[in-house]
């Protein structure tokens, strides 16, 4: 199931993030890539240590902690601190399947990548080409969502980034490790707790009878397949 996580940074964070990458020195993005992935990787990516990274992941991570959408969606229990990359014009990154299990430098702790996150930080009239395309079931799916915005997805999709044709794409990418391992939990549970916000909106007592009942349910099955 692919979320979209709409509104995790504000135009103006946006706008003080792109000044502050702007300013920065980018490497290969081969840097973090594993074996496989490191033969279609072509782009640039801000070193993971970098005081820019740190204080912009530190950012995002806050957001999307204050974010429901995200919250529910993901039902995180570890966040990987957010990578920054960059593609210019013939710059792409070919088919692939992020790594199963990544270490979080910061904490020392290992994160298994459940979901994959892009947060894009160039708005889409900015660059052609660059698409997020994911392989599913019923054909390939591109995401060009706007600056701020966040793609959520299962990481073991298979996926490509399509090369750039004009202009400059920026995008913040992050793995998290759920505290409900299974992805049909997972989608049960955020299915269940998006009708449970929407019930909890009526003002109908027999409405709010029924919201108990979920949110009881959503509870009981987060409670039975947790893992923290």
């Amino acid at each position: 199931m692919l979320i979209h996580v709409a509104d995790v940074l504000s135009a103006e964070q946006v706008a003080q993030a792109r000044q502050q990458l702007n300013d920065t020195d980018w490497a290969d993005g081969k840097i973090t890539a594993g074996h496989q992935s490191g033969q279609v990787k072509r782009n640039l990516q801000l070193p993971q240590q970098h005081p820019v990274a740190l204080s912009l992941g530190e950012l995002i991570t806050t957001q999307l902690e204050r974010h429901p959408t995200f919250i529910s969606a993901a039902l995180p229990a570890r966040i990987y601190p957010p990578l920054f990359n960059r593609y210019d014009e013939g710059m792409d990154f070919g088919h692939h399947v992020d790594n199963a299990i990544r270490l979080d430098p910061l904490t020392g702790r290992y994160v298994r990548t459940d979901l994959s996150a892009t947060l894009f930080l160039s708005d889409p009239t900015e660059y052609e080409g660059g698409e997020l395309v994911m392989d599913q079931a019923d054909g390939p799916k591109a995401i060009k969502l706007p600056a701020g915005d966040l793609i959520l997805y299962p990481a073991t999709t298979v996926h490509h980034i399509r090369p750039i044709t004009r202009g400059q794409r920026i995008a913040a990418f992050f793995w998290v490790q759920s505290m409900v391992r299974d992805q049909g939990q997972r989608e049960l549970l955020f299915n269940l707790d998006i009708s449970v916000q929407q019930l909890n909106q009526s003002p109908d007592g027999d409405v709010a009878a029924t919201a108990v009942r979920l949110t009881g349910t959503y509870h009981n099955l987060l409670r039975m397949w947790a893992e923290v």
